[in-house]
């Protein structure tokens, strides 16, 4: 149950349902919507292998060394699209999918994560933003929701203090899409000025590397609403 579900509503035989649930409506679809598209387009193009027969690996590889990111690792991980760039440990890990693999579905992810690494190493605001904000949003994240749910049975000041703990994981989902953007962007470019796609096949990456952006739009469209619902919820408190 989402809170506020009821709050405030109680009449005769039962609870009229909470009227900014509707906020959420769009957001459910979007979020729907991406997980097919990331899904249905990631799949399509695991099975389309790439012209010059690079693994994901071997992608990641040259386009950090042509970058001078001798130093930048390529690890394998376990999972499906569980690929992610950790600046701590300076390595760009691949799921086994798009390390060993040669598909436009595995270049372009390796791409976009190696896109991450050279936004480190040129100091890209918004990643340091983002990365700033990590302890923060850790902290907020797991607490916003515990003092939101004592807020609505005190009906006290702690349902603000949540709503506020919360807005720092909605601001970390709006930093993180410029972020995602740009990986995306400099992946393209790395992989058309190297040789490693031709024409064809960077309109089949932008497809894959579109679609993955997707999810991130749609967890900041989720984030945005819940915010907006919590302070809508908390006025009508007031009211």
């Amino acid at each position: 149950m989402f809170p506020g579900m009821g709050y405030g509503y109680g009449y005769g035989y039962g609870y009229r349902i909470d009227p900014t649930m509707i906020l959420l409506i769009p957001a459910i679809l979007l979020t729907l919507y991406a997980q097919y598209k990331v899904s249905s387009t990631t799949n399509r193009y695991f099975n389309v292998r790439s012209d010059r027969n690079l693994t994901g690996e071997e992608v990641a590889r040259r386009i950090l060394d042509s970058n001078g990111l001798y130093n930048v690792r390529v690890e394998m991980v376990r999972g499906r699209l569980s690929d992610h760039y950790d600046p701590r440990s300076n390595v760009v890990r691949l799921s086994e999918d798009v390390y060993s693999r040669t598909s436009i579905t595995s270049i372009s992810v390796a791409a976009h994560e190696c896109g991450h690494a050279i936004q480190h190493a040129h100091g890209y605001a918004p990643l340091n933003i983002r990365s700033s904000l990590v302890p923060v949003v850790n902290f907020a994240s797991n607490m916003s929701w515990i003092f939101i749910m004592l807020g609505f049975v005190t009906r006290g000041v702690l349902l603000e203090v949540g709503i506020i703990l919360f807005s720092a994981s909605v601001l970390f989902q709006i930093v993180t899409l410029p972020v995602e953007f740009n990986a995306s962007s400099r992946a393209l470019t790395q992989l058309t000025t190297l040789g490693i796609v031709d024409d064809r096949e960077v309109r089949e990456s932008r497809k894959v590397l579109q679609a993955a952006a997707l999810t991130y739009v749609a967890a900041a469209v989720t984030a945005i609403l819940q915010l907006l619902r919590l302070v809508l919820i908390a006025n009508s408190r007031d009211d």
